[in-house]
């Protein structure tokens, strides 16, 4: 019969399964522990049992108090930890021994007599020498980390953080708690010479018992995985149910160092079966605080240059490299040496931290690596005939189910009983941990033998890991000792940054952690330093073309404010005027980035350039990305330039003129006509503007909005297509300001960071998924209202690889949802023509709700839109979100934004919960981050560029450090013609710099 504690753990991943909404017991929680308390204070055999089982009484009384589910899983959470032994008791439950009476015999040199049974005649104890009981005083124990302080879950309180189990050291361990370890199979004598000591008066004798011959423990062979050796074998898995058996009927409460989740390498047998600390088969890391310099080898400049060029020859130089090989790694973009010796591995697996199931927590933020044998292996056919392959992973302390939707060919590959790696993130399935589409590969022997830190590249068919990790290996090694160093000396010291030759050989095989960390840190701040010089060169020699000097008197600007827009400009909106006026004004070119949220008026701001050009008898131009919003573009700024008061310009009302690919042959020629000989004075369109055949009389100022959906060589098409002229660039994207000023070096940047006065703030919501049909109830009251809403899904459609949200399904039970009402379906698979169509038709309101994917993130102004819910919210980037929220609140309505996430991740409900908190996209991008890296960031603004291989590991430390190390360089040298920069100079060119200009 299971022990009340093992009840108690089922019941209450019961209740965590069941959404903690205390139902997982008839009568609830509290009910359910006034009889268990009963129970098992009548198991409990010690005295801290007692003590952990009034504690968890406590925590189940108070459990229906907590109304917040948050709360709840953090009681149910703190609660499995206590059981398992994960954490330590709080003071208040913590057992202390009492002190052994002056003159009493030690607890080791004697026996537990029974309280019940009279003395019985036992041969007098023998005297032990002074060596033996200091040997056995000496013996190692883990250490109890007694130190340590939870939180009071008795008042409610949140669980303690988690920490990790330190190993057990060796130390004298007070009388009365010494025992010698047994297996939990061996049968528990009456009275043991080193049993544990029961708490006995302190009149009472205590004997020990005659021992006749030693029982005999010859250590059994060792089958345990290598991963696992040395590792203490659980009875218990906080998550794996198959494990919550009673071990052999004595008394759950008997493995307090057998529990759940202990896994402490346990002491060994040493000479004569002495006890001796056991030796772990894998060592510790190697630590590296500093690292090493060593003086650069002494070689000319010209030599130099030789070898840094030598890295371009072709990647058959090489040793194992032939035509055939050549072949297979030019589809993974390497052609030359360099792109071998630069291609960084996707993840490392740690062999020195390898995790093991039964200790596994589900987080779907965090890779975790596990090895073990394929227990169970088979095909499953999910709806719609998917085909999903499925496995049962063993690793010898618990089992773990994987999937792998839609590859059913890995069947082929996968079999039973085959040692394999998988590295990913884990959900729960049930009360089952689990993982989904993890990345695996067969378990190389000769990995487990380095026992070290084990780089995973991306491959190619025809190329396996084993034979890309030698080649690089290969290269590696002749070049780590060869490579000249382009970055200066100086430069070096000052940062603290390893060597180049040092750098490339820690980032492909790293000694340790901390190898690997300052080799990425060096490689992460050479692509922050050459993208910035290159991106300041570009200024440099955009600037180095004279433009057309174009300005306003403050009598103008204030007559074109007041006329023009029914509102006064927020304080953030004329500081951004007066940057433009003021470049302007220069006879430099302007190269302005114009960054702010949705909604915050930098339409407004654009107008005010546009004029500035009117003002000089100039043309403008303004480029967008999609014809539809070109559309409204033109409409609003067309109405806003004839709002101008007559003779303002002095001349005529300007002509605004529409240019985008759906025009006919006749219409598009004469605008060209018109452009050419100037009769256009603002031209509005797409990427029809920078065709061949368009001219412009006179182009002195370029506007680019939503710029990051442009390649560079658009952007440099449009910019072109005049005589230098000034140049302004909007995004609505957050992005952090330190992270902008690298990206966009060669760009000045200016923030609108308020909104218009009188604007609604957006109501946002994190719902549980459960709730959908109150979400939907919901969306459908504002629908009777007259309103419009938008439905967001991560995918188009449904993946065989990615289960999450899709907008083609959604879109067919929507219309069902919603059968009085008109829904759209729009995605990124459709042709342009299409969307334009349908996103004109959702913003006249033929359409009540839309369901669309990421293209919602750019879409037209449609003030009657109110609710925005989104799917799988998990899956976006805080600014992403924050982008689509923008999409509503936009008229004078009350609006919504409600996020449903398809997991329940703590993290994940982190992320989505600050969205919650603040309506400020430039913060919420400074939170993500922190929370999820640059890469996702700097990947949306690098359209047509160069992206950074490791701009997850960007720091805003490192970026901050990279910007004044560019900027020193650059002010004392910009052309890198001193002798200490040539080699930064053959770097930076080796770089690409053509497709690292923003314009």
């Amino acid at each position: 019969m299971p022990s009340a504690l093992e009840t108690l753990v089922k019941i209450l991943k019961l209740e965590r399964e069941q959404g903690c909404k205390n139902t997982a017991v008839i009568g609830g929680i509290a009910a359910f522990g006034e009889k268990w308390t009963q129970d098992a204070h009548k198991q409990a055999k010690k005295p801290e049992h007692h003590l952990l089982v009034d504690e968890l009484a406590v925590n189940l009384r108070g459990y229906e108090g907590l109304e917040n589910r948050a709360d709840r899983q953090s009681r149910i959470s703190y609660m499995l930890d206590r059981i398992t032994g994960r954490i330590p008791p709080p003071p208040e439950y913590r057992y202390t021994p009492p002190p052994a009476p002056e003159g009493a015999p030690s607890a080791t040199d004697s026996a537990v007599a029974s309280s019940e049974s009279p003395p019985q005649e036992q041969a007098p104890p023998r005297q032990r020498p002074e060596r033996e009981r200091r040997e056995r005083s000496e013996r190692p124990r883990p250490e109890r980390r007694d130190g340590e302080q939870a939180a009071d879950m008795g008042t409610g309180g949140s669980r303690p953080e988690r920490r990790e189990r330190p190993r057990p050291e060796p130390r004298d361990m007070p009388q009365g708690e010494r025992r010698e370890r047994r297996r939990p199979d061996q049968p528990q004598p009456e009275a043991a010479a080193d049993g544990p000591v029961e708490s006995q008066p302190p009149h009472q004798e205590r004997v020990e018992p005659r021992r006749d011959k030693k029982p005999n423990r010859r250590p059994e062979k060792d089958t345990r995985p290598p991963q696992n050796r040395g590792r203490q074998q659980s009875q218990q898995s906080d998550d794996d149910d198959e494990d919550d058996r009673d071990s052999g009927g004595s008394g759950f409460f008997e493995r307090d160092e057998l529990s759940y989740d202990n896994y402490d390498i346990p002491s060994g047998r040493g000479r004569k079966g002495k006890s001796a600390p056991a030796v772990p088969d894998i060592p510790a890391p190697v630590r590296l605080a500093r690292v090493p310099r060593r003086p650069r080898p002494e070689m000319s400049l010209e030599q130099a240059g030789d070898l840094l060029r030598a890295l371009e020859q072709p990647v058959s130089v090489i040793k194992g490299v032939g035509p055939a090989m050549q072949e297979t790694l030019g589809r993974l973009g390497i052609h030359q040496v360099k792109d071998l010796l630069f291609r960084f591995p996707r993840r490392y697996d740690d062999y020195t931290h390898i995790r093991t199931i039964a200790r596994l927590t589900p987080d779907e933020n965090l890779k975790v690596t596990v090895i073990g044998t394929v227990e169970h292996a088979e095909v499953r056919v999910a709806k719609k005939g998917r085909r999903d392959f499925f496995l049962v992973l063993d690793d010898g302390t618990a089992r773990m189910g994987i999937t792998f939707f839609g590859q059913h060919w890995l069947a082929r590959s996968i079999r039973q009983k085959q040692q394999i790696v998988v590295s990913g993130p884990t959900s729960m399935y049930g009360n089952r941990i689990q993982m989904v589409n993890p990345e695996w590969e067969p378990l190389d022997v000769e990995n487990l033998h380095t026992v070290g830190i084990v780089p995973v590249y991306s491959l190619t068919e025809g190329l396996g890991a084993k034979t890309l990790r030698k080649l690089i290996r290969s290269g590696v090694d002749y070049w780590s000792e060869r490579i000249p160093d382009h970055i200066p000396a100086a430069t070096l010291e000052r940062t603290e940054l390893a060597d180049l030759g040092w750098a490339l050989k820690h980032i492909h095989f790293p000694e340790g952690p901390d190898h690997l960390m300052h080799a990425q840190r060096r490689f992460t701040f050479d692509e922050l330093l050459l993208l910035q010089l290159a991106v300041l060169r570009n200024r440099r020699a955009w600037q180095s073309v004279p433009g057309q000097p174009i300005s306003i008197t403050d009598e103008f600007l204030d007559a074109f404010l007041q006329h023009v827009f029914p509102y006064p400009l927020t304080g953030a909106q004329r500081r951004s005027v007066e940057d433009i006026r003021r470049d302007a004004q220069s006879n430099l070119p302007m190269n302005r980035l114009l960054q702010g949220d949705v909604g915050s008026g930098k339409t407004a701001v654009a107008t005010v350039a546009l004029a500035l050009a009117l003002a000089n008898g100039k043309q403008a131009a303004l480029m967008v990305p999609t014809s539809i919003l070109a559309e409204q573009h033109y409409r609003n700024i067309e109405a806003a330039l004839h709002r101008m008061p007559e003779g303002l310009l002095g001349w005529r009302r300007p002509v605004v003129a529409l240019l985008t690919g759906s025009l006919s042959t006749t219409e598009r020629e004469s605008i060209y006509r018109d452009m050419a000989d100037g009769s256009i004075d603002v031209v509005i369109g797409t990427h029809a503007l920078i065709q061949e055949g368009v001219e412009f009389k006179d182009l002195a100022v370029a506007i680019i909005d939503e710029q990051h959906r442009f390649g560079v060589e658009q952007r440099g098409a449009l910019r072109g297509k005049g005589t230098n002229p000034h140049l302004l660039v909007m995004t609505a994207t957050p992005i952090p300001r330190t992270l902008a000023l690298t990206i966009f070096a060669d760009l000045d940047l200016s923030i609108i960071n308020e909104f218009p006065p009188g604007r609604i703030p957006i109501r946002t919501r994190v719902v549980d998924p459960v709730n959908r049909e109150r979400v939907f109830e919901f969306v459908e009251e504002e629908l009777k209202k007259g309103r419009q809403a938008f439905v967001v899904h991560p995918l188009v459609e449904e993946s065989e690889k990615i289960d999450a949200p899709a907008a083609v399904e959604a879109y067919e039970r929507l219309k069902d949802v919603f059968h009085r009402y008109k829904v759209g379906l729009l995605h990124g698979r459709m042709r342009p023509a299409e969307k334009d169509e349908v996103m004109a038709a959702f913003s006249t309101g033929a359409y009540d709700v839309l369901v669309t994917t990421s293209v919602a993130e750019v879409g037209v102004n449609v003030p009657n839109a109110t609710v925005m819910v989104i799917e799988g919210a998990n899956r976006f980037g805080l600014a992403q979100l924050h982008q689509f929220r923008g999409r509503v609140g936009r008229g004078e309505h009350a609006s919504y934004c409600l996020l449903l996430s398809d997991t329940n991740d703590a993290t994940a409900r982190e992320r989505l919960q600050a969205l919650e908190s603040t309506t400020d996209g430039f913060q919420l991008a400074e939170m993500d981050w922190k929370m999820r890296g640059a890469g996702d960031l700097v990947g949306t603004q690098q359209s047509g560029g160069s992206r950074l291989q490791l701009a997850q590991v960007m720091t805003p430390e490192l970026v901050e450090l990279a910007q004044r190390e560019a900027r020193t360089i650059y002010e004392e040298d910009p052309d890198l013609t001193q002798e200490q920069h040539y080699l930064l100079a053959e770097r930076v060119a080796m770089h690409g710099t053509d497709n690292t200009d923003v314009s």
